[in-house]
């Protein structure tokens, strides 16, 4: 009895002991590869952000130019709404598109000046000396007004539309080649896209450059 009541114990002990092995050896398995999962996730993250302003610098200037030539509208909206769907593609997902790009003008009419409203006969009479007086300055020192977050610089846009057209097919040559720069450290499925708007960018560059000679 004593020899078959050791023989279970060690039986017990031996099988309390793999199982705390068992239990032990695989949370590092489990983890090694969450690590590895959450790496890859923050490297697609760091070059979705990468792309996406690198889209976004390209579409700024594409605002630079309507604005400047609005009478190219009808010939650029089309290219600039692909770049605007690009931004949207690249960037991580739940960004959001930024904040200094504006809808391009419309081809068919121009943007119109702000309506200022006539004045009234009461503002064109004369005012009276307590009207006239400056109102008193308030004391205490003078606080700067808040600043705006500043824009990425946008090179000046060329006076001669055409001049304008050629810089703008350069700029989307260099945008294209960014992205094609990026694609041996992308994952497969966003180096697909990489490979889609990169060509997309060279299509655009031949567009404008066909069209302006």
């Amino acid at each position: 009895m004593d020899r078959t009541g050791t023989t279970a114990r060690r039986a017990l002990l031996a099988a309390g002991a793999a199982a705390a092995a068992a239990l032990t050896g695989c949370s590092p398995n489990e983890s090694g590869p969450r690590r590895a999962t959450l790496r890859s996730e923050s490297a697609e993250t760091v070059l979705r952000e990468r792309g996406a302003e690198l889209s976004g610098a390209l579409l700024l200037r594409y605002d630079a130019v309507l604005t400047a030539h609005p009478t190219l509208a009808a010939r650029l909206s089309p290219l600039r709404s692909e770049v605007v769907r690009h931004v949207e593609a690249l960037a991580p997902t739940g960004s959001r598109l930024p904040p200094r790009t504006r809808p391009a003008p419309s081809a068919s009419r121009p943007p119109s000046p702000a309506h200022v409203p006539p004045a009234s006969p009461a503002h064109l009479s004369p005012a009276s000396p307590a009207q006239a007086s400056p109102a008193p300055a308030a004391s205490g020192p003078e606080r700067p007004a808040a600043s705006s977050p500043a824009a990425p610089a946008v090179p000046p846009v060329p006076a001669d539309a055409g001049a304008a057209v050629r810089e703008l097919a350069a700029a989307e040559r260099r945008t294209a080649d960014g992205h094609a720069a990026a694609l041996s450290a992308a994952p497969p499925e966003y180096a697909r896209l990489l490979a889609s708007v990169a060509a997309a960018g060279a299509v655009h560059a031949y567009l404008l450059t066909e069209g302006s000679r």
